[in-house]
């Protein structure tokens, strides 16, 4: 994907832009084919269908009901100001008095709205009783004034309906993979997505997107959430290191830390305590070496409850099935057992890194994973699995650079998903001009 293509992504506009864009051009034309060139009128037309342009549909009806009333409101009281004007000539002459009268008609336009209890319009009605009455005394026919005035709002307000009901053509991406980070959807491995955040995802997943989620932790979370979701494609989960086809559960592929790293890496942490998770026919089984600390079995109270995850008290497991080994410490220990070992983990073909772990208000982990068990290598050990079966596929990743803050952002996030599967004609358009 070039530069140019990954511009696109982040900057093709919106459903409702284009949309506005669809509107404002039919109100032009309509009064072009009416005989006007540029007056007021059709701008009064335009402006309605751009401020009444709404994401929903029942929203742009009732803001452009809204605003037909406020109109109606401004446009009559107008009217018989300017019937007044010209049935009083003398009262106009004046600049002073005419100014003073156009403040109180705004006064009685915009009380005329509040007492029909549509409060909401009154500026509105009070800025088309402006428009109607400031040209006066240049003004010869104040009835067709207001008539045009009601009617540029009409057309408008028609418009952006219909055209909001419409949708654009989309062509849904079957040949995409998108990879999603589960950091992205939830704070952490024992908070639950969101009903809102879960919803849009169960959709994207039954509209057929081919979505790869991609855990930093075993599957156990996600598969409990998403139990009744038939996947589109396999997880990536224990931070790259595992390939899980959730709907079969079953480990597609794992990375494993070889049995001279492994032996090395428990014998150097020989006086700590430790977990040992391994993946023994498709079962994640987790062992626990020497004796428990206090932050560890907190820790281990919250995960055992899961039905995937399988913890047992001895040290009889093969090397050969170790994909990661996890401390459980302080923040401060974490770093200092990082730094001992950091000279020859390279050379022992391993790999750290330390996060906060959840659960923990001050807690951390400090996990040791095989060099090459990244999501990275992940990722392209997977789409090659895939390949296999679609030869056309692609990667697409969906991803933010910060973790979850807030439901906000999830739910943005999955926008981007929706519109990356599912791009307007005018999106792909645009991306066959730029050339892959």
């Amino acid at each position: 994907m070039n530069k140019f293509t990954r511009y696109f992504d982040w900057h093709l506009p919106g459903q409702r832009i284009l949309k506005t864009c669809v509107a404002v051009t039919l109100c032009l034309i309509f009064y072009m084919l009416r005989g006007y060139r540029g007056e007021t009128m059709p701008a009064e037309a335009a402006i309605t269908a751009v401020i009444c342009m709404q994401p929903f549909v029942h929203r742009t009806t009732e803001n452009g009901l809204n605003r037909f009333m406020g109109t109606i409101i401004g446009a009559v009281w107008g009217f018989l100001f300017l019937l007044l004007m010209m049935s009083f000539p003398a009262i106009g002459k004046n600049r002073l008095v005419l100014y003073l009268l156009m403040g109180l008609g705004t006064l009685v336009t915009m009380h005329t709205a509040v007492l029909i209890r549509r409060a909401d319009t009154s500026g509105l009605a009070a800025i088309v009783f402006i428009c109607v009455v400031i040209a006066y005394p240049d003004i010869e026919d104040p009835l067709d004034q207001a008539f045009h005035r009601i009617l540029g709002v009409m057309v408008g307000t028609t418009v952006a309906t219909v055209v909001n009901a419409m949708s654009l053509p989309r062509v849904k991406q079957r040949d995409r993979v998108f990879f999603v980070p589960t950091m992205n959807l939830t704070t952490d491995q024992f908070a639950q997505l969101s009903p809102p955040v879960l919803f849009r995802l169960e959709r994207l997943f039954q509209d057929g997107a081919t979505i790869c989620l991609m855990s930093k932790h075993a599957p156990a979370f996600h598969t409990s959430q998403l139990a009744h979701v038939k996947y589109t494609a396999p997880m990536i989960v224990m931070d790259g290191a595992a390939i899980y086809d959730a709907n079969e559960n079953v480990y597609l592929a794992t990375t494993n830390i070889c049995p001279a790293s492994s032996r090395w890496l428990m014998k150097r942490l020989e006086g700590y305590s430790y977990f040992v998770y391994t993946v023994h026919r498709d079962r994640n089984c987790i062992y626990h070496h020497g004796e428990m600390t206090d932050l560890e079995r907190s820790v281990y109270t919250q995960l055992k409850r899961s039905p995937y995850r399988y913890y047992l008290d001895d040290d009889h497991f093969s090397l050969s099935d170790v994909v990661y080994i996890k401390i459980v410490t302080t923040g401060d220990e974490a770093d200092r057992i990082q730094r001992e070992l950091e000279p020859m983990l390279e050379k022992m073909k391993l790999r750290s890194i330390v996060r906060p772990q959840a659960g923990l208000a001050e807690g951390c982990s400090l996990y040791f994973y095989a060099i090459h068990a990244d999501m990275p290598h992940a990722q392209a050990h997977l789409l090659h699995l895939m390949k296999q079966e679609n030869p056309d596929l692609e990667m697409h990743e969906i991803i933010e650079e910060k973790a979850y803050l807030t439901e906000h952002d999830a739910i943005r996030l999955l926008k981007r998903l929706k519109n990356a599967y599912e791009p307007t004609v005018l999106s792909t358009w645009i991306k066959a001009i730029s050339g892959k």
